[in-house]
């Protein structure tokens, strides 16, 4: 289905095993003290990569068949990846129900997934081609609507800042950030075309973090849900700062 089959490997092990351990070994680091905050920084990055990337890997011209890959596979393997990612890097401090989790992320992740993958296959690619177009200006709205919902569930934090949470924040922003240049600087390490950099950026880069914010609220304490909430505030302005930075950039150089 595309030509690069390391970059996805890549990709899911920067998603569930790379990033997660470094904002493991940070919040460990700086909040010692803190197991909902630690808990709430691995989470946030433990989840899937994010379904919107495709629309930036659209824009900017990259590797949509990788992107789309990542996209399905990721989705379909949430349900064990985020459990299995939490157990491991913070299952020895927090109490998890994984059979609990993993029902719920697969209703909630997985399952639409499948509907989306059997809908295209029975058409024989027709809803592939027409649906998207029928969709979009509703699929822009529920965007907005995603990404302002999540953004008020943070509200009552931010309205009640403290310093940890300042901490919480800047930690967030920096590990957020870090994970579009780490995918980026592999591709290019790997040799991989403009593309596939583009593709790997956004793969590592974004997460979905609508299915991390639900598993905070009902499987933690409150508390963890801020690490996790506090990422919609820079995700889609990091992906577009990228995005014009290093893949205009990299279009220049072609």
């Amino acid at each position: 289905m595309f030509k690069a089959p390391w970059a996805l490997l890549v990709i899911m092990l920067l998603l569930h095993l790379v990033i997660p351990g470094v904002a493991c070994g940070v919040g460990n680091l700086v909040f010692p003290d803190n197991t909902n905050l630690v808990t709430g920084m691995v989470l946030e990055f433990a989840v899937p990569t994010a379904v919107v990337s495709m629309m930036w890997v659209t824009i900017y011209g990259g590797n949509s068949a990788l992107t789309l890959a990542l996209i399905v596979i990721d989705t379909v393997l949430a349900p064990f990846l985020i459990p299995l990612t939490l157990r491991l890097f913070v299952g020895s401090r927090v109490t998890i129900d994984m059979t609990h989790m993993i029902r719920r992320l697969i209703f909630m992740v997985a399952v639409p997934a499948l509907v989306a993958m059997t809908l295209n296959e029975v058409s024989r690619g027709r809803a592939q081609d027409t649906l998207p177009k029928k969709l979009g200006p509703f699929s822009k709205m529920a965007l907005i609507f995603v990404v302002a919902s999540n953004s008020s569930g943070v509200a009552p934090y931010v309205r009640h800042m403290t310093v940890e949470r300042l901490e919480v924040a800047g930690l967030i922003l920096c590990l957020a950030a870090g994970g579009y240049l780490v995918g980026m600087g592999i591709a290019r390490f790997m040799g991989q075309d403009r593309d596939t950099q583009i593709s790997m950026m956004y793969g590592a880069g974004m997460r979905n973090i609508s299915a991390g914010a639900v598993i905070a609220t009902t499987s933690f304490p409150g508390e963890v849900l801020f690490p996790v909430l506090i990422g919609t505030l820079f995700q889609q302005v990091l992906a577009a700062l990228y995005g014009k930075i290093l893949c205009d950039n990299s279009g220049k150089g072609q």
